[in-house]
């Protein structure tokens, strides 16, 4: 997607017309502008020329946003020079001169008028002079505040008239109508009138003109105040990233350490980290030991222990120990940079909920000058003066605000986009922040999201009169050789316990059963109880039930012995994370349904699920089954799938909401529509919670912005005079205007004061799904071979097919991630007679599931429309 920036937008019209303008371009497949961050996110196949041409006919102004390698510091300067705050200060310098001038013109025309303040001497008395005094001021005013007018006409030029055009046409018309006054009642001067000099008098507006002017300006400084503010949590992600680096050059004694601008940081640099530094890029420690705040990342406040191989993050800072590092990733590509890069680009996108306000805005200006036509028109009819007439007009004119309507969802989305980036939460885009809110069902991964995906020790049990040293002793001897999880964990459990490491001869691995080897001159084994009953002959019925036991709490154990006599057994398991538990109550409390996906057997699975306290398991799906589980799912309702594995792309594609945790695999995070920077699942729970103030502060401003243009603009146009009275000056109509917008933004900064981590306001959503939604037992599907050979592209065939088995594979060329995968499934399930489509880009190929005869051609066409290539049918 490439981003823009665009110039010369003031409401909502303009965002609509940008957009329709962009999207009639052949080739666009997506247009979102953001009226916030005055951005524009494009998808398709276009030159960015045509596009800035189309922006610029459509009477704005449109330029290519900075690629984050161009800029400074890494790319965070572009976003950060975007974001600055250009508007308050022109806003402010306006206002004051506007106001500098208002005050002497009120003086004249209120003070004077109204509580008969004494007038200088050359107006005393000479009522054209006053006239003429009053078109002056406000004619300065008018030039002061001139944009509304160039912005205004232009877009009626252009017939996409904006909120700028209705200020323009009220201001305007007061002006000219006053002015029209002052000529005729110079007229009456001259022919000492004096009932006409009074009449006319009574008739300029050139104070409303002037006014209108000065309070619009007013409302736009304090909205553009309050949008600034939207973007502080985006701009203080911005200011962690250091200016400099030092870099080490040399070796040994020859070692030099050298102070660089970050930006000319290379990958495979070595840099030096010390204590209370910022650490510059992202890399991994070569040398030295500390304690790292990743606060910044991942909102986590405790520091992580850093080692040799350890993994650090630019913006993140070094707490105690003295680190050298090796950097990996700098520039745009840092893990900094992303999170910058994300948060931004969500920005530019649209959430569905903002259709309606989209809708609304693309007829609102044109309605309301046609509503200020027809009330100048009846007021008129109705034997009201044409003075008159003018005045309920231009309320109509001023008292209409289509920015609040375009506000009022973006400014949510940013602030929230901005509370989650502080908590390590990040939404790719508007849609999927607005989705999280919805969420009915959350399918949880096992391994390394409910689990932490590392076997540890859980249980160490001597058996038949050995100690518990005897038996981590030969444990830690005969596992230190192996390269396998489960002996990782006895190593890292033993050399914890400061258990001696005894040397081995004659090791020898028993594949799929267990170790052997030479200790000190006498045997010893570990393995399953298979092996061990071969070794040491039949296992007791205590050992048995022991062994039993432990299998039945998910756990794998393992026998050891030493001279054909067992010495105990050590238990190892993939142990639940500590805020599990936690998180699916907390998911639960919200009414949301838990449902948890596993490839391992039924019993491990239902102990975990027990510890977590999930609704229901699915056991023994293997990593292409994930994804027909959550197809399953999602007939019962909103489903998201959290996951951190290569194996869980295609499932986060599928769901309604993909959510990679612990910033997962780099194809995890391609696929998902929310990465989650900490490893704690109590984040999706954050996530939701977030996301459902966000749609509800959505829905309050988008109230509040009917509710004010509903009642506002009868009461502008004098609907209640006749049963209560009711008028409204211009005046008080152009600051209704400009502090509706503020209003709205000020509703969506609110959001800050949100804690995201706190469950007790939490409530259940208004469908909750009950029941057991997955009556069986899940298996991976199972691609049957076809009898034919490789099929060449070109050689078009008719696939018959049976729906229920997946009966053909596809070679489709130049998938890169996940949403490759996803571009490639919607087109082919968008194919009449083709139930299901999975993708893998790493194989590059397609497994598809048919009801009826589908020709090749028509498949071939559809991969190459989606942008691949496709290369044929594999047997």
């Amino acid at each position: 997607m490439e981003q823009f920036n665009v110039t010369g937008m003031s409401c909502a019209a303009c965002q609509v017309r940008v957009e329709k303008a962009v999207s009639a371009l052949p080739g666009v497949k997506s247009c979102a502008v953001s009226l916030l961050t005055n951005s524009m996110g494009v998808e398709g196949d276009v030159s960015s020329a045509e596009i800035i041409k189309a922006v610029e006919n459509a009477g704005y102004g449109a330029s290519l946003k900075k690629s984050g390698s161009a800029a400074l510091s890494g790319g965070a300067v572009s976003y950060e020079d975007e974001l600055k705050d250009t508007e308050t200060p022109e806003m402010k310098k306006r206002l004051i001169a506007s106001v500098i001038l208002l005050i002497p013109l009120m003086y004249v025309s209120m003070g004077h008028m109204l509580w008969n303040w004494p007038l200088p001497a050359f107006l005393d008395g000479n009522h054209v002079a006053m006239g003429l005094y009053e078109l002056l001021i406000s004619a300065l005013v008018m030039v002061i505040n001139q944009k509304f007018f160039v912005s205004g006409f232009k877009g009626l030029i252009h017939r996409s008239p904006n909120m700028d055009s209705l200020v323009a046409l009220g201001a305007g018309a007061a002006f000219v109508y006053s002015a029209a006054a002052l000529f005729a009642m110079s007229g009456a001067v001259v022919a000492a009138d004096a009932e006409k000099i009074s009449y006319y008098m009574n008739q300029f507006y050139f104070e409303s003109a002037a006014t209108i002017l000065t309070l619009i300006t007013l409302g736009k400084m304090l909205e553009a105040k309050s949008k600034g503010k939207t973007t502080d949590a985006l701009k203080s992600l911005m200011k962690l990233s250091p200016k400099t680096a030092v870099i080490l050059e040399g070796e040994g004694d020859a070692r030099v350490e050298k102070t660089v601008p970050v930006e000319e940081v290379k990958p495979g640099d070595r840099f030096v980290v010390r204590p209370g530094d910022s650490i510059p890029v992202d890399g991994i420690v070569l040398e030295g030991e500390s304690a790292v705040n990743e606060a910044a990342l991942t909102g986590e406040s405790l520091p992580v222990e850093k080692q040799a191989g350890s993994r650090v993050s630019a913006a993140t800072i070094n707490t105690s120990g003295y680190l050298v590092c090796e950097a990996t990733r700098v520039g745009e590509d840092t893990t900094l940079s992303l999170i910058i890069r994300m948060v931004s680009d969500a920005a530019a996108t649209k959430a569905p909920v903002a259709k309606i306000a989209d809708r609304v805005s693309a007829v609102f200006v044109p309605a309301v000058i046609l509503a200020a036509v027809v009330t100048f028109a009846v007021w008129l009819v109705a034997g009201q003066t044409v003075g008159y007439a003018v005045a309920r007009a231009v309320s109509v004119l001023v008292i209409s605000c289509p920015c609040a309507l375009g506000l009022a969802t973006p400014v949510a989305i940013m602030v929230g986009n901005g509370m989650g980036a502080k908590s390590g939460i990040l939404f790719k885009t508007a849609a999927a922040q607005e989705m999280a809110g919805k969420t009915q069902i959350v399918a949880l991964d096992k391994t390394g999201t409910v689990t932490t995906g590392i076997m540890q020790v859980t249980d160490v049990i001597p058996l038949e009169g050995a100690s518990e040293g005897d038996l981590l002793e030969a444990a830690y001897a005969l596992e230190a050789k192996s390269g396998h999880p489960i002996s990782k964990a006895i190593v890292s459990f033993a050399a914890e316990k400061k258990i001696r490491l005894a040397e081995t001869s004659d090791f020898e691995i028993k594949a799929g059963n267990g170790l052997r080897a030479t200790l000190a001159g006498k045997t010893v084994a570990g393995g399953n109880a298979s092996y061990i009953g071969k070794e040491c002959g039949e296992l007791t019925s205590g050992q048995k039930t022991e062994l039993e036991k432990l299998a039945s709490q998910g756990k794998t154990p393992v026998l050891f012995a030493k001279e054909n006599k067992i010495l105990g057994i050590i238990a190892v398991a993939d142990t639940i994370r500590e805020d599990s538990a936690q998180a699916v109550r907390e998911l639960k409390n919200m009414g949301i349904h838990t449902v948890m996906l596993t490839g391992d057997n039924e019993i491990t699975a239902r102990a975990i699920a027990a510890q977590a306290g999930v609704d229901e398991v699915v056991a023994g799906v293997l990593p292409d089954g994930k994804e027909e589980v959550i197809r399953k799912l999602m007939e019962s309702g909103k489903v998201a799938m959290v996951g951190d594995g290569i194996n869980d792309a295609p499932s986060l594609t599928r769901a309604d909401l993909g959510i990679a945790i612990g910033a997962g695999t780099d194809i995890a995070i391609d696929a998902a529509d929310v990465v989650l920077m900490k490893g704690s699942l109590l984040d999706v729970s954050a996530a939701i919670r977030l996301s459902r103030s966000v749609i509800r502060n959505i829905h309050e401003n988008l109230f509040w912005a009917f509710f004010y243009n509903v009642t506002g603009i009868p009461l502008a146009a004098g609907c209640y005079v006749a049963a209560f009275g009711w008028e409204l000056n211009p005046m008080f109509g152009a600051a209704a205007m400009g502090l509706s917008s503020f209003c709205v933004v000020s509703n969506a900064l609110r959001l800050n004061l949100l804690k995201t981590h706190d469950a007790r306001r939490d409530k259940k959503v208004k469908n909750p799904v009950t029941g057991n939604l997955i009556s069986k037992q899940f298996e991976a599907p199972r691609v049957k071979p076809r009898g034919d050979n490789y099929v060449k592209p070109g050689d078009d065939k008719t696939v018959t097919s049976n729906a229920k088995e997946l009966n053909m594979k596809i070679s489709v060329k130049g998938m890169m991630c996940g949403h490759c995968e996803k571009h490639v499934k919607e087109a082919l399930e968008a194919i009449d007679g083709i139930t299901s489509a999975t993708a893998s880009h790493e194989k590059a190929e397609v497994a598809i599931e048919t009801s009826k005869e589908v020709d090749e051609s028509v498949i071939k066409a559809a991969v190459e429309k989606a942008g691949y290539e496709y290369a044929g049918i594999i047997a």
